[in-house]
């Protein structure tokens, strides 16, 4: 067991699923323990979450206490679940997603972006992303530069990097580094929407509720067929991709459903320079 060891919130809930076991049959652990091979030390850290509990000692908990086979087997599922979680966290710190998808963004040859709170990142000026890393964490800024270049770097390029993006009437009322940053900002979508790379699509005030509200994500293309479609997604916790097929489809689905819910591009555009005119 690791030094640092420090239970998740599965594996608390694990090992109350095996005190609960010996409760319900009225055994202490020392006579738990005599029954199955373990000794009381060993079977109260494991109901403590103290440490983790392997797969082989839960099956042997469960038939040593007569457990119906799918409960014991639903424990062991979890237990072989939290261990995959532990993994997934070791190979986070090796690899971290927030600081590779500026890079990746470089790679693809599409982006269909949903943001809820902020012009996207991909079409932000250097002084609109410093407002926005400056209150809430200025490491992110050269990251969030990188990702800010890479439609203007291309696309003059044989192969542009098409950007498809849907937010919010708010994101345009939000006056991120005062009024003249903002305006700036919002005369600057004005002029990116006229690339015929380009797609910008504003969510009216008065839509009601739509897809994947409160939910920004990005949905990345790439030219290889060897490589998948990725979504990323990002707090200000951490950044996150996400590959598995299905997954990515429900957020393509989702992207779509915004798209009939946006206005189009012209009545989009109108907006925009409604907001500006108001700054």
């Amino acid at each position: 067991m690791p030094k640092d060891f420090r239970a998740t919130s599965l594996e608390r809930a694990i090992g109350r699923s095996l005190a609960n076991w010996r409760d319900e049959r009225g055994l202490t652990l020392t006579e738990a323990g005599m029954r199955v091979g373990f000794s009381s030390a060993k079977l109260s850290t494991m109901e403590n979450a103290v440490q983790p509990s392997a797969a082989l000692d839960i099956m042997a908990l469960g038939y040593v206490y007569g457990v119906p086979a799918l409960e014991w087997q639903e424990v062991v599922l979890q237990a072989q679940h939290a261990e995959r979680q532990r993994a997934e966290q070791r190979r986070a710190e090796l690899f971290d997603p927030a600081a590779d998808f500026g890079h990746l963004v470089f790679e693809a040859t599409s982006l269909r972006v949903f943001t809820t709170d902020l012009v996207p990142t991909v079409f932000q000026l250097a002084d609109y992303t410093a407002a926005v890393t400056r209150v809430d964490d200025p490491r992110r800024g050269a990251g969030l530069a990188r990702v800010g270049e890479s439609w203007f770097a291309r696309k003059r390029d044989k192969d542009p990097l098409t950007v498809q993006a849907v937010f919010p009437e708010a994101v345009l009322r939000q006056v991120v580094g005062g009024p003249r940053v903002m305006k700036a900002q919002l005369l600057h979508l004005m002029e990116v929407s006229e690339h015929p790379t380009v797609s910008l699509q504003v969510v009216p005030r008065g839509a009601g509720a739509y897809p994947a509200m409160g939910s920004p994500f990005t949905l990345l293309g790439f030219p290889h067929r060897q490589h998948d479609d990725v979504v990323y997604l990002e707090t200000f916790l951490r950044g996150e991709y996400v590959e598995e097929a299905g997954l990515v489809e429900q957020c393509a689905q989702r992207f779509a459903g915004l798209q009939q819910v946006a206005l189009g591009t012209g009545e989009s555009l109108e907006l925009i320079a409604e907001a500006a005119a108001e700054l």
